[in-house]
């Protein structure tokens, strides 16, 4: 299902029994953010819906004209599909039928763009940003609101290749924003350093609102080169129409709802922050990015978007998990051949940034570590632990994990600690004001830890009841009108390699009461103890 701008999805969202509207007036500094953020720490994720509210305030006592949409990307799984237009259970070949396939956007003319109704540059500039309901996130700890959900639309200087990518925005003057790249990998962040070493500032738009998948495309990890805007077209399933900026050479969204351009400075870094980060704590003030607005374009009545992010889970780390599940297959399986991986899973409540786990079916020797160390290289800033196991170790199940990490591990032969990692909003670094300590092989640094917790030898089968005895199991629990189950794998034993036929042959004249028979065949293989 196309979407034509961010209005046509709230009406789809509303459809689907997936939104709520609020009418009561709330401020934006104060109420907003902690009322959506409850039902993160409340609601399982099936009962969590996004917001629309109508009537916004901020803590001057200003009403505003823009009404503010939050949590209308992940707040859920299925709301993470309704914006690709598909079901929960199709994300990953919804992402899958994107490679390699980019739908291009089209051009159209600024009378038909409805985010050029209103401008502002110059003269008209008058109260800048700060027209609009900019969200204070972790209300008590943050020092400004920040733009969350921003699609920072920038141009390699060297080729003109197009990046679009959601990086925070601290709110600090009328035409002032912070820009935090976090880490040097950053696409933006190679893009700046190209402007610097060029003598010039960094051209920038950053937009609100707009067709779901541009966002979605925007929060993903393609490679550097890969423009967003032919992604979000797959995605969308039709192409994404853009119009030329105000103030440079760059094509900005025609449906978007709010558009902000200007300069990225290269040549000064000011403080920013703190902030709460999706490790679950607020990240340190340190030296970013100054983002100098010059020009505003928007539709009438705006509607403001943001991204509940910071304490896990959060609508970011289901946007991310969706995204970087289906991306760290592809990689593994089709791009560094490796047939035997079924299934990658990254973990919310480790941000979907610092813990994966790759489920292979039968790998040959050798593929488990194949596995661990290009998932490792896929990016230098993500991941601490990897960890690899069977097909019947569910990735998705720590209980399952655990199993597998107690019993199919040991740990001086099956772990592995690789150095040379780029933290990334980690607050178990050991602080410095010098980058210096992070550098491989001589500062401390960051890691990550590869586990292999695939089955290398014969194990007995699984310690639960043969599967034609659950399933009857089953039928009787039925019938016996007891609580219904939410059965958990694995819910019955298999057999493994190590299990012989005459294993299997013991075992039918258990369940036939012939046991003595094995008992006489036992006390015919008896040991002396005598020396």
């Amino acid at each position: 299902m196309a979407f034509k701008n961010l209005r046509d999805y709230l009406a789809h969202l509303e459809a689907e029994n997936l939104l709520h509207v609020v009418e009561d007036r709330i401020s934006k500094d104060t109420e907003l953010v902690p009322l959506v953020r409850l039902q993160f720490r409340g609601l399982a994720e099936e009962g969590r819906k996004a917001f629309w509210f109508k009537n916004v305030t901020d803590a001057r006592g200003r009403d505003f004209d823009a009404s503010v949409v939050l949590g209308s990307l992940g707040c859920s799984r299925q709301v993470y599909a309704a914006a690709l237009g598909v079901a929960p259970d199709e994300i990953g070949a919804k992402w899958a039928s994107t490679h390699g396939k980019p739908v291009n956007p089209v051009e159209v003319a600024p009378g038909d763009a409805p985010v050029k109704e209103f401008a502002y540059a110059g003269e008209t500039f008058g109260e800048g940003v700060d027209r609009f309901p900019h969200l204070i996130s972790t209300p008590g700890f943050d020092p400004a609101p920040f733009l969350t959900a921003g699609v920072w639309v920038t141009r390699d200087p060297e080729t003109g290749s197009y990046n679009l990518g959601i990086y925070r925005g601290m709110i600090k003057a009328p035409d002032r924003i912070g820009c935090a790249t976090d880490v040097s990998t950053q696409h933006l962040a190679i893009q700046w350093e190209k402007a610097r070493r060029m003598g010039k500032h960094l051209e920038c738009a950053v937009f609100l609102g707009g067709p779901p998948a541009l966002l979605l495309a925007a929060a993903s990890k393609v490679p550097y080169g890969v423009e967003e805007y032919g992604v979000a077209g797959a995605l969308n399933g039709e192409a994404i129409p853009v119009v030329p900026a105000e103030t440079f050479d760059c094509m900005v969204p025609a449906e978007a709802e709010i558009v902000m351009e200007g300069i990225i400075r290269t040549d000064i870094l000011e403080p920013e922050a703190p902030f709460g980060e999706a490790s679950g704590y607020l990240g340190p003030r340190k030296m970013e990015k100054v983002f100098e607005v010059t020009a505003i374009t928007h539709r009438a009545d705006p509607v403001y978007q943001g991204i509940i992010s910071e304490f896990p889970p959060s609508e970011s780390t289901v946007m991310r998990k969706a995204a970087f599940d289906a991306i760290y297959l592809r990689h593994l399986r089709d791009a560094c051949n490796i047939p035997s991986v079924t299934k990658v899973a990254c973990h919310e409540m480790a941000s979907c940034n610092m813990l994966f786990v790759i489920q292979l079916d039968r790998p040959e020797l050798g593929q488990p570590w194949q596995a661990l160390r290009a998932a490792a290289a896929f990016d230098a800033s993500l991941g601490k632990m990897f960890i690899a196991v069977d097909s019947d170790v569910d990735p998705e199940s720590m209980d399952a994990v655990l199993w597998a990490l107690s019993y199919a591990t040991q740990p001086h032969r099956d772990a592995e600690i690789i150095r040379g990692k780029v933290p990334r909003l980690d607050p178990s670094i050991t602080p410095s004001e010098n980058n210096s300590q992070y550098a491989y092989p001589d500062g401390q640094g960051s890691s990550a830890i590869l586990i292999n917790a695939v089955r290398e030898h014969p194990y007995l089968p699984v310690s639960l009841p043969r599967e034609d005895f659950m399933l009857a199991a089953k039928k009787k629990w039925s019938a016996l009108g007891l609580p219904e189950l939410d059965l958990q794998t694995p819910w019955h034993g298999y057999p493994l390699s190590a299990w012989t036929e005459e294993n299997a042959n013991e075992a039918e004249k258990a369940i036939a009461g012939r046991y003595f028979e094995t008992g006489e065949k036992l006390a015919s293989r008896r040991e002396s103890t005598s020396d």
